[in-house]
Order: structure tokens, then sequence, then C-alpha cells
């Protein structure tokens, strides 16, 4: 593959997902620490200690970028950020971890101007790591005993068929809005899958739609938005406008994940 100005950032920050995720399941083997934030949420150690892992790497390969992290952002710390700065979820669907589920991700997305251009995504459970590369290659790789192994092999996502549709739904979150939503479209299966997760079903092809009208924030969906967009999707507003990110307190509005589909 041609070398981008991504690969300085991929060479060291697939490790650091890997290892992020490492340290996530050593953690689940023994004590979680469930706490609570004020929305309650839960947080666990395993959230806090991936996150320390993945702003160790970010300060040393690109310390004049801002970084927008999960736990710290909960805890109060927000730095002020421009046109280029990371976004990170440590550990998005953590609910699903408490439960000893496998759809939990490690999250790490950059933003230039209001777009995401670069993510990893790594699901420590199945050991699948994902990418966006750059903005127009998304990939995905094995990983074995915090180990990349197999090819890295490009993923793309599918020319949906309107009145044969697959949608994505959450297993924790699913609201009224979004079932409304599924309703409307000529949907003829629907598939359950935790966090960030359901990006990278769309952006594999195994996939058609995935809305979402309830609360989520920036963190929870940079990477998988740069992997779906880099695989030929795209996330939109619900009237179809683009979505964009640097908004107030990093909160994110409803928002439709496509693969080659339009409404």
């Amino acid at each position: 593959m041609s070398q981008t100005p991504y690969d300085h950032y991929l060479s060291i920050l697939r490790n650091t997902a890997i290892e992020a995720g490492e340290k996530i399941m050593e953690i689940r083997e023994g004590k979680l620490g469930v706490s609570y934030k004020d929305d309650q949420s839960p947080v666990t150690i395993a959230d806090q200690a991936a996150e320390k892992i993945i702003l160790r790497d970010l300060m040393k390969i690109a310390p004049d970028i801002p970084v927008v992290a999960e736990e710290r952002a909960s805890s109060g710390y927000i730095p002020a950020v421009n046109d280029k700065f990371w976004l990170v979820d440590p550990l998005d669907g953590t609910k699903e971890f408490i439960a000893g589920g496998t759809d939990f991700t490690v999250n790490i997305g950059l933003i230039e101007n209001g777009i995401p251009t670069f993510g990893i995504i790594y699901t420590p459970a199945a050991g699948d790591l994902y990418i966006a590369r750059n903005p127009t290659t998304a990939t995905v790789q094995k990983v074995k005993s915090g180990k990349l192994i197999g090819e890295e092999k490009r993923i793309n996502v599918r020319n949906a068929k309107t009145d044969n549709l697959t949608a994505l739904a959450s297993k924790s979150h699913l609201d009224e809005k979004t079932g409304a939503f599924l309703d409307n479209l000529n949907v003829k299966d629907k598939i359950s899958a935790g966090s960030s997760l359901k990006f990278c079903v769309v952006a594999m092809g195994k996939a058609d739609i995935y809305p979402r009208f309830g609360p989520t924030m920036e963190w929870d969906i940079a990477a998988g938005h740069a992997i779906l967009n880099a695989a030929g999707g795209s996330v939109t507003n619900p009237d179809g406008t683009p979505f964009k990110y640097n908004k107030p307190d990093f909160r994110n509005g409803p928002f439709i994940a496509m693969g080659n589909m339009k409404l």
C-alpha cells in the first residue's frame, strides 16, 4: 500500500490500541472496579488504564495536537481544540464489557477541519483491528496474543438494495425514535451489536445502515466514522447534511451511518 501522511501515526497507534485492549482483557480477569459518572453511565478501571496508555503514546507522536479523551473529559479536563485534534474513547461498550459480552472497543480518531480522517478501532475480545489508514483506505487485520497476524485486508461497504436492507441496532441503547426510523425503511433484517463495532459491520459490507437518535458523544463515533468513510460509506445528519465535529460540549445529535446508499 502506498505511503500516506498518516503512516507515522499508524506505525505507533495500532500497537497502542492493541496494548490498551490487552490491558482491558487483563483487568477483566480480575476486579473491574465499577463506578458511575454524573450521567449514571458506568466506568471501570479498565477504561482509565486503557486511556492512560493511549494518551501516553499520543503525547509522544503528536504533542502539538490536542486530545479530547472520554475519561479526562468526564473529570472536567477538556483542552482547547482547533481544526485538528484527537478523539479517544478507550473502552466503548462499557456496559457490554461489564456484562461479560464481547462487543466493546478501543477507539482513536483524528479530526481535521470537522471531518474524521484517520481512525483505529480494536475489538479486544474478538481480536480484530480496524483501521482508516487515510480518508479512502480502510482495512482489518487479526490480532492474537497481542500480536498482528495474517494479512491486512482492505474492506469496503456494499451496494445497498433499498428494498432489502440490513440494519444495525444498539444492544444497549435502542430508543423509540431510532425504532420508528427503521420502521419506515424496507428493512428485511436487523442485526444487534454493541459499541462502535456497528460502524465496522457496515464498513465490512455486512449491513447497510445504522441510525442513531439517542445521545452519543463525538469520541464514541469518530474512529468508526473515519473507518466507514474510508470504506466508501458515510455518516450524515438525518436531513442528509454532512455530520461535523467540534460541536459544543462535543455532544452529538442524531446521525445516520450508511454504506453505499441514499435515503
